[in-house]
């Protein structure tokens, strides 16, 4: 067995686990290759956060078996979030699946995958010590890096299985993480993102999360530093000082609020009031110019009433965020909310979620027209996916820019001026070399 297939569903935490797990299995002398059909073991790579995920892996399963009945020999594995939470079950496809592979036993992937030519293997226990700081990844090309900075979590909201998927709270130390940080660099890459459940409780013991970001913007060559995503009750005044120091790190930032009810979010377990959420905002819109504000939103939770679900729209009005993240509540077993009656039908939520989708798409497009006219720095990526004339790239905002194709390399900072806009994308053209950095947005 020497060629193996790995796919990945899910956040850019399982983006990140699948390049931890290439590096391991590349390094032990595996081959990875870019179809099913070429392996000798296929793995998927899983989330569990939401129902549909699970669905979809599952349906994909039924593809691997297929594929298997035609090659008796291929091995096919599950990792992740789902083989964790799901193992019972999943053993149940024995017919199908050879290996079940919990997030905390990568490090043996290759060794697990020659146990189970002979007998179908599970390893789901969590390993509350294992962090990987010691690996090296195996990262695609590109400007962006994905650099994991903590794993598992300690919140336990009451709808997440990301505890129990992911374990407890374990933070990689300052040192590892400048490592990875360094390597990325080296290998290319202009941009890291930093990973964490609740990343801004990152804390190894002698520096916090603001250290951490303070460390990695002197590190020679590095262009840009994101994280994803932060918890609003652990934003502290030295997070919001940082933030608004500026340098590498960019004025964007994911802020989860999930509900704009204190009894939902009560509820939900989140750990702050719509007061607290709405104060942290206000901090950062007045230390950091130009924020653009993203946010997670679940409506039809259990017990969410007409009332609480216009609290929401109502928040995403006055707040304006620049994008959102939108979901129908789903129940996950072995959650607390699992054990709560569902109060809001199927038809209800799918009402509720048009709502604030049509909402948040008429403000994400306000918001981008604001852009208009003005001047912004664009990391190029490459070339724009629908017009090959046409160059991509992101803001410090994250906001998606394209614009004519002037042989600018990926991987460089280039200054255009926008001349249009949609809810997702801004249009823009090349400005000449040197010219003036544009005034921070007012209103």
């Amino acid at each position: 067995m020497k060629r193996v297939f790995l796919e990945t569903y899910g956040c850019q935490m399982n983006v990140a686990d699948s390049e931890l797990m290439a590096g391991v299995l590349e390094r032990a002398g595996l081959t990875l290759v870019d179809r099913p059909e070429d392996a000798d073991a296929v793995l998927l790579n899983t989330c569990a956060i939401r129902e549909h995920a699970e669905q979809r892996v599952l349906g994909r399963l039924g593809d691997f078996a297929r594929l298997k009945a035609r090659r008796p020999g291929l091995l096919v594995g599950l990792t992740g979030c789902m083989a964790q939470h799901l193992r019972g079950r999943l053993l149940d496809h024995a017919r199908v699946l050879d290996l079940v592979v919990g997030p905390d036993a990568y490090r043996d992937l290759p060794d697990l995958l020659r146990r189970a030519a002979r007998e179908p293997v599970a390893v789901v226990r969590p390993d509350r010590d294992e962090t990987y700081g010691d690996l090296e990844p195996r990262r695609a090309p590109g400007v962006r890096a994905w650099v994991t900075v903590q794993r598992g979590c300690d919140r336990f909201c009451s709808y997440c299985v990301v505890p129990y998927t992911r374990g407890r709270e374990r933070s990689l130390t300052l040192t590892e993480i400048l490592r990875e940080v360094r390597r990325a660099v080296a290998d290319g890459h202009r941009e890291v993102v930093f990973l964490g459940q609740t990343v801004n409780s990152w804390h190894d013991g002698t520096h916090d999360f603001p250290d951490l970001l303070r460390a990695a913007r002197e590190v020679e060559g590095l262009l840009r530093i994101r994280f994803t995503s932060p918890h609003p009750a652990d934003v502290t005044e030295g997070l919001v000082r940082v933030m608004g120091e500026g340098g590498a790190v960019c004025p964007h930032l994911h802020l989860p609020l999930q509900s704009a009810s204190d009894r939902v979010l009560e509820a939900m377990g989140r750990g702050y009031t719509l007061a607290r959420f709405r104060d942290v905002v206000s901090r950062l819109r007045d230390a950091v110019p130009d924020l653009a504000l993203s946010t997670d939103i679940i409506v039809g939770f259990p017990g969410e009433t007409d009332d609480d679900f216009e609290r929401t729209e109502g928040f995403l009005r006055e707040t304006r965020f620049d994008g959102a993240f939108m979901f129908k509540y789903s129940a996950r077993p072995d959650t607390r909310a699992s054990r709560l009656a569902e109060t809001v039908g199927e038809e209800e939520k799918g009402r509720r979620l048009t709502r604030i989708i049509e909402l948040q798409q008429s403000i994400s497009a306000a918001m981008n027209d604001r852009w208009i006219g003005r001047e912004v720095e664009t990391l190029v990526e490459g070339p724009a996916r629908r017009n090959a004339d046409q160059l991509y790239g992101r803001t410090p905002q994250f906001k998606a820019v394209v614009f004519i194709d002037d042989g600018t390399p990926a991987g460089t900072l280039r200054r255009v001026r926008v001349t249009g806009a949609t809810a997702v994308t801004l249009f823009a053209a090349a400005c000449e070399a040197g010219a003036a950095p544009p005034p921070p947005l007012s209103g």
